[in-house]
């Protein structure tokens, strides 16, 4: 009878110790390290060639990175700020000009937080950018030229500017349109405003400007004796200054009762017009109504230079420089116009329209 009482004894306190061995105070196992391996780095510069084995020029290189545990990644070029992806994926382009080395580093990291890294060094080669563009119109619409760029004068030389021109400018299609990608300045005979002859004067006073640079102009020029159409700048500060003060660039006139002659000028307080010392770039073409040429300035802190197809015309490079003779250290903005007589030339009776035609215009600097 001892021996089965203290066999249930033990079989109780078997039970009890199982019961409570699933209590709280059994120990929890902590998450493991998750340690990223294997961390591969491939860089791989656009257009490596046997004759450009450090790159075509442009700078742009790609990274590509693989790692066993891996959940994302992160670039860093040089001193650059490091970049995070899933993909493992990188592009980079290099600004440096010229030839040189760069250090990638890539870093691999896994789902806990643990990390690895690498690096390579890569030479590359970036050519030289030259001149940017920073404003063009390539009158691509259809309608009226883009009002975000252009603006317009509007009435007639009485308003304080003009040559005693005969025209009254207007911003209506019948003297301004785009169509087909050429922006048309159209001189018409007509009565309108109490004055014969109508066109447009546009301009990006207020709108654009720029201080040095080269601009290009790809036109086809009016004909008929009394049309005056012009690609020109003046300064920006025109309104406080006044002109000459301003300085005014001619980047190209012509008159069509001298029309195989192509001019630039300039005008400054020092001259400005009809000075016997200063020449005017002058030149011959014959098809400047039939064929677009580009007419084009380069403005540098010391000179004005003009050319026409890119071939050297004039220049302008005053041999004492200071506020008379050279205004040209502020901005300027832009102006297109087709201008009918002047106060030293007389219209054809017998014109009825001709039209300027312009493809582009575009700034680089």
């Amino acid at each position: 009878m001892v021996k089965f009482i203290y066999y249930l004894f033990c079989i109780g306190l078997l039970v009890f110790s199982c019961s409570s061995s699933g209590g709280d105070d059994s120990p929890i196992e902590e998450p493991k390290d998750i340690i990223p391996t294997n961390l591969v780095l491939q860089l791989t510069i656009t257009g490596v060639d046997s004759s450009n084995i450090n790159g075509d020029g442009s700078g742009f290189i790609t990274c590509n990175a693989t790692a066993i545990n891996a959940v994302s990644y992160g670039f860093k070029v040089g001193s650059d700020a490091e970049v995070k992806n899933t993909t493992g994926t990188f592009n980079y382009t290099c600004a440096n000009e010229g030839l040189n080395d760069y250090i990638v580093t890539v870093f691999a990291y896994s789902s806990t937080g643990n990390t690895i890294s690498d690096f390579k060094k890569i030479r590359v080669f970036v050519a030289e950018k030259g001149p940017q563009l920073i404003w063009s119109d390539e009158f691509d619409s259809t309608g009226a030229p883009d009002a975000s760029k252009w603006g317009y004068d509007i009435g007639n030389g009485n308003n304080g500017w003009g040559n005693g021109e005969k025209q009254y400018y207007t911003n209506r299609t019948d003297n301004v349109k785009v169509e087909n990608g050429i922006l048309k300045i159209i001189a018409k005979k007509e009565t309108y405003q109490g004055f014969e002859y109508t066109s447009t004067r546009l301009l990006t006073k207020g709108k654009f400007d720029f201080t040095y640079g080269r601009i290009d102009v790809r036109a086809k020029l009016p004909t008929g004796t009394g049309t005056w159409p012009a690609i020109w700048m003046l300064g920006a500060n025109i309104d406080t200054v006044g002109w000459p003060a301003c300085g005014e660039i001619d980047i190209m006139e012509h008159w069509g009762h001298n029309p195989t002659k192509i001019s630039s000028a300039t005008h400054t307080p020092s001259c400005s017009g009809g000075c016997p010392s200063t020449s005017v770039g002058e030149t011959t073409i014959t098809n400047y109504a039939t064929e677009y040429h580009v007419y084009s300035l380069e403005w540098t802190e010391n000179e004005l230079s003009f050319y026409i197809d890119n071939v050297y015309k004039y220049s302008y490079k005053p041999t004492v420089k200071n506020s008379s003779t050279w205004p040209y250290y502020a901005p300027q903005f832009l102006i297109l116009n087709v201008a009918m007589g002047g106060s030293w030339f007389t219209i054809d009776p017998n014109f009825t329209e001709s039209i300027m035609e312009i493809d582009y215009i575009r700034v680089y600097q």
